[in-house]
């Protein structure tokens, strides 16, 4: 083994982790604002102090070597710690946290998510803040992968042992037609099957949730168009293309066609599901739960009361928890 040098740093280590999890020098450098001259001195200057080779650069993408898998566990476990020391330095309201990486289902992002962060903001005046949105499946394997800090996701099963999980809401499954196309004083299971389904896709959660649903209650409805967007799903639905199955956060974020459709309770068994925000564990100390508290009205202004008024049937099965 070649004789060591030098020290390692904690930016170093931030590095090597960046580029472990993008396996791609530039892309590690863009993440974190830094040069790819800067980042690829990092990691030299960190091999150099270990002694050994952490990534096998002729690989593409680049990949970590036996001795790199085995440091990143450790490399973890030291930026763990360091952003745990900075919560708790930062007098109990993490003032001094450099980065915040939150995660966020796309479902809120127009309206919750802004008034979060500028809450937020205020709080962590230092504070650099990077936003990712997306489907549930990619933001908790993000968090698993610890490319974010925090993530508000649909719950998908028991969670792992590593999550931190903090409960917001649960919201029911509903129907959306295209106005005026079902009489609501009708057989409303009849009126649909005259109607093509427009599904949504199932290759997210979300949609394998409806299509099991269905299949428990036996239903073969025959669709054309199976799509991953609210947007998408809505605009059809006002057009007069088909209903959909969808939950109020979806109906009601695709604010330019819901004046276009009704919407009705599920003319079969009931499904809900619930949305929480997941961190690792003893990572951030008590910042989820905090977070959590300042989410939590935001979501009853934004979201669960005018959900509510404009469908008043959903009042008990839709409520911050």
């Amino acid at each position: 083994m070649a004789e060591t040098h030098g020290r390692m740093t904690l930016w170093g280590v931030e590095v090597f982790l960046a580029t472990a999890e993008e396996r791609s020098v530039s892309a590690a450098a863009r993440r974190l604002g830094a040069s790819v001259s800067g980042v690829s001195q990092q990691l030299s200057a960190l091999e150099l102090t270990l002694g050994v080779e952490l990534l096998d650069r002729s690989a593409r993408p680049m990949r970590l070597t036996p001795a790199g898998e085995m440091f990143r566990r450790r490399a973890q476990a030291i930026a763990n710690e360091a952003a745990q020391a900075r919560a708790e330095l930062g007098s109990g309201d993490f003032a001094g946290l450099p980065l915040f990486r939150l995660g966020m289902i796309e479902d809120l992002d127009s309206d919750v998510t802004p008034r979060l962060l500028t809450a937020m903001a205020a709080d962590l005046a230092q504070c650099q803040f990077l936003l990712e949105t997306g489907p549930s499946h990619r933001l908790l394997d993000q968090l698993d992968g610890r490319a974010l800090d925090m993530v508000v996701s649909a719950d998908m099963g028991a969670p792992a042992d590593w999550m931190e999980v903090h409960p917001l809401f649960t919201e029911p499954f509903i129907v959306a037609a295209p106005r005026g196309a079902v009489n609501p004083d009708a057989d409303l299971l009849s009126q649909l099957r005259a109607i093509p389904l427009i599904q949504y896709t199932q290759r997210h959660h979300m949609g394998r949730q409806i299509a099991a649903h269905l299949a428990r209650q036996d239903l073969r409805l025959a669709y054309r168009f199976e799509l991953d967007s609210y947007h998408a799903i809505m605009a059809m639905v006002a057009a007069g293309e088909g209903w959909t199955i969808l939950t109020p956060l979806g109906f009601l974020s695709a604010q330019r066609f819901r004046d276009r459709a009704d919407a009705f309770p599920l003319p079969f068994a009931a499904l809900s599901r619930t949305i929480s925000l997941n961190a690792r564990r003893g990572v951030l100390s008590g910042m989820p739960g905090r977070v959590t508290a300042k989410l939590k009205p935001l979501l009853e202004e934004l979201f669960v009361a005018p959900a509510t008024a404009r469908m008043p049937w959903i009042a008990g099965d839709l409520r911050v928890l």
